[in-house]
């Protein structure tokens, strides 16, 4: 029998490590069932998690069982003759215990232990069994996880279609482990950091370490940014005595390159909360803007800018390997209804640049109706606009411009070190009046 869907999980203190499993198993039914992100869900269920590490644990769990669910869910079916419905327990109990021997290297029996309780009331001795089979399959050979993981099926269709298999191949390469940490500077000064330089301004990481404990942290240097994310701010060049509208603007790093790059700056979002992380970014780092809490579809600027950067809100596909949870939750009618949400701020915020100034589109879409089909509709209803061609000689070397002048970073590039963002830019100039 399966247990109801609000029985209450086992309260047994004594099974080390299983608050952060209980953890797991919550943000994993928030996103599976719920449709919330990971971010969306994780105050909610780390919120009797007072151990920084039980956190990380709760959160790595359930990223892993989202990035290899769909081979995970082949080793459970193999060993069950009725298949568990997707929303069992005791299929996400499962996962979860898979999870951790397969791709967390963690000790079978504690990986079942702490699965067990999260089926209180329910079928332990299936769970177990099931467990037992599958680890019997992978002792003898014949089960194995594969060496990247399975995109789920509707954005594999998707992709393949739209990018071609080995684009989709590649996607699964990049979200079979978290990506490296990618920082730009807010300056051309040395810096002491063992990584990569990709761009200027620009050193990648290695994953897994933390930024704070970083030399040159608490000295603003640097923030996070991965590298595709930093494009759209590049294309802008020097701002020194102009003024720009930075649009959708929290959590703030492209705002940060504005302001090194001398620009006047006006960040507007809509997010109070995500507005007061780009405060503490602009604190850390000792630069200036001013910024706007505001609804850009009743907001509007006192007068045009001389440029304008819109990080439009999108499926954010493109961010996958940092957030797969997106994958999960986003199909074709939360494209289009992101699309249209797109039009809507690109008709709205035209008028807010000077003849002759510049229009910066960005999304960080995998998703052509956000980028390309976006930019072509845009450009043949607004005759004031016209694209100016991005070059190679503005991009990283790894980067290049589409044939039509755009940029689109996919998860084959990059891909011996790490991948890159998925990101669909535009660079539009506004044409004079004259």
């Amino acid at each position: 029998m399966r247990p109801r869907r609000n029985e209450p999980i086992s309260n047994d203190k004594k099974t080390p490590g299983l608050p952060a499993r209980t953890a797991a198993l919550r943000l994993l039914d928030a996103v599976c069932r719920r449709g919330e992100t990971l971010d969306q869900a994780m105050a909610g269920a780390i919120a009797k998690l007072h151990n920084p590490s039980d956190r990380s644990l709760a959160h790595n769990i359930a990223a892993n069982v989202l990035r290899w669910m769909t081979a995970l869910d082949a080793m459970i079916d193999s060993a069950t003759r009725k298949r568990l419905p997707d929303d069992a327990k005791a299929r996400m109990a499962l996962r979860i215990a898979l999870v951790q021997v397969l791709v967390l290297e963690t000790p079978q029996h504690a990986a079942i232990a702490t699965a067990l309780p999260l089926v209180h009331g329910g079928p332990r001795r299936l769970v177990h069994g099931v467990f037992s089979t599958v680890m019997r399959g992978l002792e003898t050979g014949k089960l194995a996880l594969p060496e990247y993981p399975q995109l789920p099926g509707e954005t594999w269709d998707r992709w393949v279609d739209r990018w071609g298999e080995e684009t989709a191949l590649a996607a699964g390469q990049a979200w079979s482990q978290p990506p490296p940490l990618d920082l730009s500077f807010r300056d051309d000064k040395q810096n002491s950091l063992d990584g990569e330089t990709l761009a200027d301004r620009h050193v990648r990481m290695t994953s897994g370490q933390s930024v704070t404990t970083l030399p040159d942290f608490d000295g603003g240097r640097f923030w996070v940014q991965d590298l595709a994310a930093s494009l759209p701010a590049r294309l802008l060049g020097d701002g020194t005595g102009k003024t720009i509208l930075d649009l959708c603007a929290a959590p703030g790093g492209k705002t940060m390159q504005l302001a090194a790059a001398g620009w006047t700056v006006q960040a507007i979002d809509s997010s109070a909360k995500r507005l007061d992380r780009l405060r503490e970014n602009l604190a850390r780092t000792q630069l200036d803007a001013e910024i706007i809490t505001a609804d850009l579809m009743q907001w509007a600027p006192s007068e045009p800018a001389d440029a304008l950067l819109l990080d439009a809100p999108c499926s954010a596909t493109g961010i996958f390997r940092r957030h797969p949870d997106v994958l999960h939750c986003i199909g074709a009618h939360q494209i289009a209804d992101r699309a249209e949400v797109q039009k809507m701020l690109l008709n709205r915020v035209a008028p807010w640049v000077k003849p002759g100034g510049q229009l910066v589109y960005a999304v960080c879409s995998l998703e052509p109706e956000e980028g390309e089909d976006q930019m072509d509709e845009f450009l043949d209803s607004h005759p004031d606009y016209r694209l100016i061609p991005i070059t190679q000689d503005q991009l990283p070397p790894a980067i290049a411009p589409t044939a039509e002048g755009y940029i689109r970073t996919l998860p084959t590039m990059l891909a011996d070190k790490g991948h890159c963002d998925g990101f669909f830019i535009a660079n539009l100039r506004r044409k004079d009046r004259t």
